[in-house]
């Protein structure tokens, strides 16, 4: 999954960016209200949720907020506010927000908001996804092909889990590029198909065989 952090404490920001990353999510961090939400209201079909700091310099996050949602803009919103800062639970929630945290706050109790706000989307998302024999867990990010478990790295989950939320749709590099690496990423390297090739590689042992499809000169399809 990949996630949009607006903060202007860089700091905080690179710290909770790193946490995700060791979780498996990709990252992206913007510093500024008025870039954070240009940038948001044009590429928000590339995140699955956003942090959003409350006051930020040259836009506010509640703005930024009601804009979204003004826009029809549905991703999940995760507001972070200090103590002293004057905006309270309901005016939040009525701008748009999907949950807010006030700092200082656990890493770990931001992370299962995180993961609690992304499976309640207009369309709920099951945490457990199967295709064929292949079964996989978001909660525990443990995968099973039959009863055996496979372990995957990070990177390899999180395309497994993007090719299983999208049976039968061919996803393109630059898709999976957006979704699994955050935008600094070169986008010229084959990153994407060596690792569609370890998934591959770990996922032979299913009855139907590779049910990894290539796409010619598009991308990769998992067979539904």
């Amino acid at each position: 999954m990949r996630i949009l952090i607006v903060e202007d404490n860089e700091k905080l920001a690179e710290t909770l960016k790193k946490g995700l990353g060791k979780n498996g999510y990709a990252v992206d961090c913007i510093y500024d209200g008025k870039d954070a939400a240009e940038h948001l209201f044009v590429n928000h079909q590339d995140y699955d949720a956003v942090v959003l700091d409350l006051m930020l310099p040259n836009r506010s996050g509640l703005d930024i907020c009601m804009s979204a949602r003004e826009r029809g803009i549905s991703t999940p919103i995760l507001v972070l506010t200090a103590k002293d800062e004057k905006a309270d639970s309901i005016v939040l929630l009525n701008a748009g927000a999907d949950d807010y945290m006030v700092k200082p706050f656990a890493f770990e109790e931001l992370l299962a908001r995180l993961r609690a706000i992304t499976r309640r989307p207009s369309e709920t998302l099951p945490a457990e996804l199967s295709v064929h024999d292949v079964r996989l867990d978001t909660n525990t990010r443990k995968v099973f092909v039959g009863s055996e478990e496979v372990a995957f790295t990070l990177k390899e989950f999180a395309i497994l889990e993007l090719f299983m939320r999208n049976p039968d749709r061919v996803l393109t590099r630059e898709f999976i590029l957006d979704h699994v690496w955050d935008f600094n990423f070169n986008s010229l390297s084959n990153v994407v198909d060596v690792h569609v090739k370890n998934l591959r590689q770990k996922l032979a042992t299913t009855k139907q065989g590779d049910i990894i499809e290539t796409v010619t000169g598009v991308g990769y399809r998992i067979k539904a």
